[in-house]
């Protein structure tokens, strides 16, 4: 089963990949196998049921906007998120939803989109019905769909079978684990990265391969440049303040040397980090890495890596550095889970930590041990981190601790490239597994339903 590159970085918009992205995503898909299982038949009429997490956070994540979008043929990667408050205000004003072919559908939101909290699907937390209606009431279509974290989904009948109809299979050098990924390396003499390349490879040619990495380090380069610049207040009624431009204003003017303060490094990869989740909060232009609520972790360690250390002539280390960071990436969603409302946010920032840090040791040159421990100590010291957005918004504690999840992924791939293989007490199965095992322990109100932790402690503004 291959989980690649492009599955892992995915170009979407805010502020939640589980949330926003994938409802979006279903809703389409559900319309247009309406369209196709019933051709030349009017749909009169839409509606949808959410259920458990998304019910219950889904008006700060964006949930209702992203069923609206969807059903109107919208998908994350190519709506405009400039467009999107005036879509709204149209649907909302006309209640009606004018599909991808043109026809105009009665949507009446109060009563065709309902948010049942009290009820967990089976499956996911993240789980959805739609219902399409024809003449006379009659019921063309419904279908459950669930939004498993990262812009994946997958309905019913998918779910049943623990995988998507889509997901791709052949790869020269598949792994599930990773002891088979260094058994790989050992066996055949490959990095981490060049496996993962011809596993890609399989599926499209090399120069697309890196033709679409430099695509997704181009669309991240976007998003931290724009949320270095955007000023004001986060949208969803918390008052949070836009950080990132003052922040960037106060460096930019006030320059300090690495003689003046040995860390001030921190200071940019704090702002990269969360100039990139403010524009998410926002709901702009981002990546999955591996989720939105975690978008800013890749980028800011990425960028970290070209400013201070990237050889200019060495033009293929951002390509081993998302190769390397998705090859990890997919043991976690084939292992355990990259979804908040199923693993909490160890789950999100704790798999973008370990990610990143083993994608950054990957760029500086660590062999395939060294890498697989930045990994393992990137998770490892973020087990149990709990999912409790304030408000049902993707903002606090999200956009902090984007900036602290990445700063402790710089500091893993520091610690592995300095240990040996004796130091290396813990496997990345192992802390993986442990991950999963916790995620399944962690009560239902850590998991991304604003029902414990901080969101109940800290007082709504």
């Amino acid at each position: 089963m291959h989980f690649g590159v492009f599955d892992l970085f995915k170009i979407g918009v805010g502020p939640s990949s589980s949330h926003t992205m994938g409802p979006m995503l279903a809703a389409k898909r559900f319309v247009e196998r309406v369209h196709t299982s019933n051709p030349g038949t009017d749909i009169v009429r839409l509606d949808a049921e959410l259920y458990g997490s998304l019910a219950l956070t889904g008006l700060g994540h964006g949930s209702d906007t992203a069923v609206l979008l969807g059903f109107e043929g919208c998908e994350p990667a190519l709506v405009d998120p400039d467009d999107i408050p005036k879509r709204l205000i149209r649907i909302r004003a006309e209640n009606s939803l004018r599909l991808a072919d043109g026809q105009e559908v009665v949507f009446k939101e109060k009563r065709d989109l309902q948010f049942r909290g009290d009820i967990r699907l089976p499956f996911h937390s993240n789980g959805m019905k739609f219902r399409a209606i024809g003449a006379g009431e009659t019921l063309l279509s419904e279908e459950i769909w669930y939004s498993i974290g990262g812009g994946f989904v997958v309905d019913e009948h998918e779910a049943g079978r623990n995988s998507a109809a889509d997901v791709q299979e052949g790869e020269p050098f598949p792994f599930a684990s990773a002891a088979e990924l260094l058994a790989i390396g050992e066996r055949e003499g490959l990095t981490i990265h060049r496996i993962m390349l011809a596993n890609e490879a399989q599926f499209r040619s090399e120069q697309d391969v890196h033709d679409g990495i430099e695509k997704i380090w181009a669309t991240m380069e976007g998003c931290i440049e724009r949320g270095l610049k955007q000023e004001g207040i986060l949208p969803g009624g918390l008052g949070v303040k836009r950080r990132a431009p003052k922040l960037f204003r106060d460096l930019t003017n006030n320059p300090v040397t690495p003689e003046e303060d040995p860390l001030a490094a921190m200071d940019w990869i704090n702002l990269w980090a969360m100039a990139v989740n403010e524009e998410n909060a926002a709901g702009g232009r981002v990546v999955t890495a591996p989720t939105n609520g975690a978008a800013g972790i890749l980028p800011a360690v990425a960028r970290y890596f070209d400013h201070y250390h990237r050889d200019p002539d060495d033009y293929d280390a951002l390509q081993r550095f998302f190769l390397t960071a998705a090859a990890i990436g997919s043991l976690y969603k084939k292992n355990a889970s990259i979804s908040g409302a199923e693993a909490g946010c160890q789950g999100e920032v704790g798999v973008a930590c370990s990610m990143a840090a083993a994608a950054l040791a990957a760029a500086m040159g660590a062999s395939n041990e060294q890498i697989e421990d930045a990994a393992e100590i990137g998770m490892e010291h973020n087990l149990g981190l709990t999912c409790d957005p304030v408000g049902g918004l993707v903002q606090v504690p999200c956009i902090e601790r984007n900036a602290i999840g990445a700063i402790k992924a710089i500091d893993a791939a520091r610690l592995a490239m300095r240990a040996t293989s004796a130091d290396m007490k813990v496997s990345l199965d192992q802390v993986i597994e442990t991950m999963r095992q916790t995620g399944v322990d962690m009560m239902e109100k850590y998991k991304e339903t604003s029902q414990g932790g901080l969101a109940v402690n800290v007082v709504e503004c």
